[in-house]
C-alpha cells in the first residue's frame, strides 16, 4: 500500500467540479448541460429554473435553452415552474452499468445472499476517493438500510472504502488528503449525514488492516447504529478489485463483531462464486448501429429553433455508445455507434475526460465510462415506482382526451385490482375514484386487461351504472403484464366505436410511454409497482 503524503496540499476540488480550466476543444454547452443535470441530481430531481440559475451561475436564458433541449431529449420534463428529471435520463447510468457488467453478472448472487441472511447486501465500486453503489438488495423493515444506486460516499466512512484504498496510488492519497482538508465534516456528500472528522490516522490504519485481513468492516462510521462487513470481488484477469460486496445491518440485530464471526464466512462464499461468474462469462458484443441522431437533431432544431442546443444533444448521446460488450471504445467506434462525425465525437470525449465522466486507458486509444456517470440523475431516479413513472403520462392523457385516467395493479389475491395512480378530467361530470381503492377484477376493464390475453378491454356499466371504461395492459421488460391503464367516462360521452377509434390509440400511446420509462428504470434497479 503506498504511503499517504505527509503534507497534504491546501487546495481541493469538489468531486463533481472541474479540475481546472477546460481544454480549448471542450464543448462549453456540454459542460453547462452536465452542470444542470448534476444540480438537479443534488436537489433530488426537481428544481425551478431560477434555482438552477443560482446554483449553476448560468444566465437564465442559458438555463432555459438547456432545459428545453433536455426536455426534447426526454431527460427532463417541464412541470409548471419546475424542471423534473425523468427515467429516460437513466440511459446514461445504464450505459455505464451495462459496460461494467458487474450488476448483470453478480446481482442475482447478492439478492440470494440477502434472502439467506435476511440482511441488506450491496455492491460498490471505487470512484476516486469515494465509493458508489451499483446494486442494492434491501430488506423491507421499519428500520431499513439502503443507499440509492449511484450515491457517492466518502471512502473513509465505509467498509468498502478501506478495501479500495489498498490499491490507491500516491496521487489518490494526495487527493484524499486534499478533500479532507477542505471538507472535514463531509458536507460535500449529501448521501451521508455530516459528522466530526475522524482521527487523521484512522483510515490509513483501517486500510492497512484491510490489506492484511482481506476484508473490512464499518462499525457505525456512516451513522450511529449502522454496521457492515465487506469483502472484495476481484477481477480474475488482473487480480485487482472489481467491486466490493457488503452485508449491512444495524446494531439492534448485529454488532460489528457478530457480523464478522457469523456472516463473514457466508459473504466470502458468495464472493468466491461471484469471482467464478466473472471468470466464466465472457462479454457478448452487441452490434454497432447508428442512432439516427442526425435526422432527429435536424427535426428538433427546426421545431425549437435557437432553444435547441445541438452540441449538447449530440454530446450526451456519446455516453450511450458504451454498453455490454462495448466497455472500451476507440474514437472511431464511438463515432460509428452514434452516427456522429469523428471531430464531434472527439470533442465530446475530450469534454467528458475533463469532467471525469470518461477516462482514456493508458497506452491505448480506447475510452471507458467512469462511475461518475451515475451522478447524472441516477440516485434520485433509482428510487422511483411504477405509479410515479405513470403519473405524468396519465395527466397528459387526461388533458388530451378530457376524461379521467388511472393505473391499477392486481392485489396479491388476484381477484381484485387496486388503483395506484390517477388523473382527473377537468369537467363538471367525471369519474372520481381515489388512489388505493379496490374493485373486483372481473367487473373492471383494468382487471380484464390484466387477466385476459386480449390487447384491450372495454366494459360497460359492469362496476357502476353509467360508467364505461377502456383499458390496456402495462408490460415489464420480460413482456409480463404487471399493471393496466384506463380511460374512464360516462357511458353517454363516447360510443363503443369512438372508444376504439379515437380513445384507444391515445391510451396505447400513453401506455407505451409508461412502458418505455419503466423499462429504462428497471434495467438495473427494482421498480416497485406501488
Amino acid at each position: 500500500m503506498p504511503a499517504p503524503p505527509t503534507t497534504p496540499p491546501n487546495t481541493t476540488t469538489n468531486a463533481h467540479e472541474d479540475a481546472g480550466a477546460a481544454p480549448a476543444e471542450a464543448v462549453t454547452p456540454l459542460i453547462r448541460g452536465v452542470a444542470v443535470l448534476w444540480q438537479l441530481t443534488q436537489a433530488g430531481g426537481t428544481l425551478s429554473p431560477s434555482a438552477l440559475e443560482r446554483a449553476t451561475g448560468l444566465a437564465r436564458s442559458t438555463v432555459d435553452r438547456i432545459t428545453a433541449t433536455l426536455a426534447r431529449m426526454g431527460y427532463v420534463r417541464l412541470d409548471g415552474r419546475d424542471v423534473v428529471l425523468t427515467p429516460r435520463l437513466m440511459e446514461l447510468g445504464n450505459a455505464y452499468l451495462a459496460a461494467l457488467r458487474l450488476p448483470a453478472l453478480l446481482a442475482a448472487r447478492a439478492d440470494a445472499l440477502a434472502d439467506e441472511l435476511d440482511e441488506s447486501v450491496s455492491l460498490a465500486v471505487g470512484d476516486r476517493d469515494g465509493i458508489r453503489f451499483i446494486h442494492q438488495a434491501t430488506r423491507r423493515r421499519a428500520m431499513s438500510l439502503s443507499f440509492r444506486i449511484g450515491d457517492l460516499l466518502p471512502a473513509e466512512r465505509t467498509a468498502p472504502g478501506a478495501l479500495f484504498a489498498t490499491e490507491w496510488t500516491d496521487e489518490d492519497w494526495r487527493r484524499w488528503h486534499e478533500r479532507r482538508s477542505a471538507d472535514p465534516e463531509d458536507r460535500g456528500f449529501p448521501a451521508v449525514p455530516p459528522r466530526p472528522p475522524l482521527p487523521p490516522d484512522d483510515f490509513t490504519n483501517r486500510t492497512a488492516q484491510a490489506a492484511r485481513d482481506g476484508w473490512s468492516s464499518d462499525d457505525q462510521l456512516i451513522e450511529p447504529g449502522l454496521v457492515a462487513v465487506s469483502v472484495p470481488v476481484r477481477d480474475p484477469a488482473t487480480g485487482r478489485i472489481a467491486c466490493v460486496a457488503s452485508v449491512v445491518s444495524h446494531t439492534s440485530r448485529h454488532t460489528a463483531q457478530d457480523l464478522r464471526t457469523t456472516l463473514l464466512p457466508r459473504l466470502r462464499k458468495t464472493v468466491a462464486a461471484m469471482e467464478g461468474d466473472l471468470r466464466d462469462t465472457p462479454p457478448q458484443a452487441p452490434p454497432h448501429s447508428s442512432s439516427g441522431l442526425a435526422t432527429w437533431t435536424a427535426a428538433s432544431k427546426q421545431e425549437l429553433g435557437r432553444d435547441f442546443i445541438e452540441s449538447l444533444a449530440r454530446g450526451l448521446t456519446v455516453l450511450t455508445a458504451f454498453d455490454e460488450g462495448r466497455p472500451a471504445l476507440t474514437l472511431t467506434e464511438v463515432a460509428k455507434a452514434t452516427g456522429l462525425a469523428r471531430a464531434t465525437a472527439r470533442r465530446a470525449l475530450i469534454t467528458y475526460e475533463h469532467l471525469g465522466l470518461v477516462t482514456q486507458s493508458p497506452g491505448t486509444r480506447t475510452f471507458t465510462l467512469t462511475p461518475r456517470v451515475l451522478s447524472l440523475g441516477f440516485p434520485p431516479l433509482s428510487r422511483t415506482s411504477l405509479s410515479r413513472i405513470a403519473q405524468p403520462h396519465l395527466e397528459d392523457l387526461a388533458s388530451r382526451v378530457q376524461e379521467s385516467t388511472s393505473l391499477a395493479v392486481l392485489t396479491p389475491s388476484g381477484d381484485e385490482i387496486q388503483y395506484t395512480a390517477r388523473a382527473a378530467a377537468s369537467r363538471i361530470m367525471s369519474v372520481d375514484i381515489t388512489v388505493g381503492t379496490r374493485a373486483p377484477a372481473h367487473a373492471t376493464a383494468l382487471g380484464q386487461a390484466l387477466l385476459t390475453p386480449r390487447p384491450y378491454a372495454l366494459t360497460d356499466e359492469e362496476l357502476e351504472q353509467g360508467l364505461r371504461s377502456l383499458a390496456v395492459p402495462v408490460q415489464d421488460r420480460t413482456g409480463r403484464r404487471i399493471a393496466a391503464t384506463n380511460i374512464a367516462m360516462h357511458a353517454a360521452a363516447h360510443t363503443h366505436e369512438e372508444c376504439v377509434d379515437h380513445l384507444l390509440p391515445a391510451l396505447r400511446q400513453a401506455t407505451e410511454s409508461i412502458e418505455t420509462d419503466l423499462h429504462m428504470a428497471a434495467r438495473f434497479t427494482h421498480v416497485p409497482l406501488t
